[in-house]
């Protein structure tokens, strides 16, 4: 088998095996014939895995630039966020909490320049 200039034995095998682990563990409920069931603490234990998912996603947005916690008060993310928060709890609809957030963002961004 010829290989690419620049392409050792050692990328092709790690490709190949990397390519082994997705098929299986992507296919892994195709496989097993036997019906099973997550134990009740594990299903528990799902239902807060998007959430904690958003927040490990959001948080660090919102509150971190380049990197760095945000060292002045004069970013616009924090206050989108305070008000989406407070319209969602005060109405409980997500509309007017995108909406409301982006107002707020975009009115600090392009009108204040933060």
């Amino acid at each position: 088998m010829k290989m690419l200039e620049g392409t050792d034995l050692w990328t092709v095998v790690a490709i190949g095996l990397l390519t082994v682990n997705t098929v299986i563990t992507r296919c892994f409920f195709f496989i097993v014939n036997k019906r099973w069931t997550l134990p009740p603490w594990a299903q528990r234990g799902l239902h807060y895995a998007p959430i904690a998912a958003l927040a490990g996603v959001i948080v660090p947005e919102v509150l971190m630039l380049n990197g760095h916690l945000l060292s002045t008060w004069q970013d616009a993310r924090p206050y989108a966020v305070a008000a989406g928060a407070g319209w969602y709890f005060w109405r409980r609809g997500l509309l007017g909490t995108l909406v409301c957030g982006m107002t707020v963002y975009l009115g600090l961004r392009l009108g204040l320049g933060w």
